[in-house]
């Protein structure tokens, strides 16, 4: 009439045990939770906050024990000019020699469009015929090169800004802000790219001859000035100003009222932003001018590249560029333009970033927008 009594004692055990998970459910000390996986996110939010505090803090210790040594900068001051110089020097030098590997490529297909199928495909040719560090062929002359260009282009910047505004009065600079940028910016790239293109040859011949034609930077230049003279350091300068200088104004002017607008838009002032506001605000303001860059200076770029790698000894700066624009033609200027945007963005807006970065770790307030909050 009875089940047997092993029947039972299954029965009895599963209902014993599906309390026992119960209980495992609950309240006890063993819980599980629910949804691990959030509970991972969670902890990952926290640990980031937790290091970005940490770096917060760090910078902040950092920022004050470089301003107690400079003593307070004041603007337009010698100390100033230094510190803007400095950090351009920073912020161009760093994140050319980062994009390195693009720039790679978009000179070897400006120079011959037929030697790689895409960008992809270059990358993984190169990567197979010459290592990781063909990759970064051409890095030593970008690095001393734009570290040059970009100290002089950034201090000169700033010098000429004030100049000219001095000049002009203070309402006629308020009220024709982009033509002072426009004015102050062009002068500055003149002086810069003086300093840029003894490094800015070497790094095209190196990068667009397979093998580089140069092991060293400085061995190049010497070997350059051994084979043409000191002229032969410089025969790229005319197309490199065509290049550089509608770059600049394009890239101060618009970033400045880019950024002006950002903040405009925004509810309150720049002065009720912190700083890692306004780094990300110079950041959006830089990647936004840098596309403009991109485009207006691309033509020149593509006959730099060309000039300084197929322009013969003794031919004049004229014939040299009407024989390449008859091999080439017009839309030859326009080679690689889809991943000179990509690389000028983001370099336009991680120099910002850096170059806003120095300026608060050193005491000063961030460029365009309106004057920044004052520390007390």
């Amino acid at each position: 009439m009875f089940p047997p009594q092993d029947v039972m004692s299954g029965a009895f055990s599963a209902q014993r045990q599906w309390s026992q998970n119960q209980q495992t459910l609950g309240t006890g000390p063993t819980r599980r939770e629910p949804f691990p996986a959030w509970s991972v996110v969670e902890d990952t939010k926290k640990k980031a906050n937790a290091i970005s505090k940490e770096a917060a803090r760090e910078f902040e210790i950092a920022s004050q024990k470089a301003q107690s040594k400079t003593g307070k900068i004041e603007p337009w001051s010698a100390k100033y000019y230094a510190a803007c110089t400095f950090g351009g020097l920073l912020a161009c030098g760093l994140t050319h020699t980062a994009v390195t590997p693009l720039d790679l490529i978009k000179c070897r297909r400006q120079v011959d469009s037929a030697l790689y199928k895409s960008n992809m495909d270059a990358f993984r040719k190169i990567r197979a015929a010459e290592g990781l560090r063909g990759v970064f062929t051409g890095w030593s002359p970008t690095f001393f090169g734009y570290s040059a260009q970009g100290a002089f282009k950034y201090g000169g910047y700033e010098y000429f800004k004030k100049f000219y505004s001095d000049l002009v009065g203070v309402e006629n600079a308020a009220r024709y802000k982009t033509p002072l940028y426009l004015a102050a910016s062009a002068s500055a790239e003149l002086i810069a790219d003086v300093a840029l293109c003894p490094f800015e040859a070497v790094k095209v011949r190196t990068q667009t001859t397979i093998p580089p034609e140069f092991r060293s930077t400085f061995g190049g230049i010497s070997a350059v000035v051994a084979k043409e003279g000191t002229a032969g350091l410089y025969k790229g300068l005319y197309p490199l100003w065509g290049r550089q200088i509608p770059y600049t104004m394009m890239k101060f002017a618009s970033f400045e009222n880019i950024v002006e607008a950002i903040y405009h838009y925004l509810p309150g002032q720049k002065s009720d932003y912190n700083k890692g506001a306004q780094t990300a605000v110079a950041f959006t303001g830089g990647y936004l001018a840098g596309i403009l860059c991109a485009i207006v200076s691309h033509p020149a770029d593509v006959m730099v590249s060309k000039l300084n790698a197929n322009r013969l000894p003794g031919e004049a700066f004229g014939a040299a560029t009407g024989r390449i624009y008859k091999e080439i033609g017009f839309m030859g200027l326009w080679n690689g333009l889809p991943v000179r945007i990509i690389m000028i963005g983001t370099l336009t807006g991680l120099q910002w970033m850096i170059y806003d970065s120095f300026k608060i770790f050193m005491g000063l307030p961030t460029t365009g927008g309106g004057p920044a909050k004052e520390q007390k």
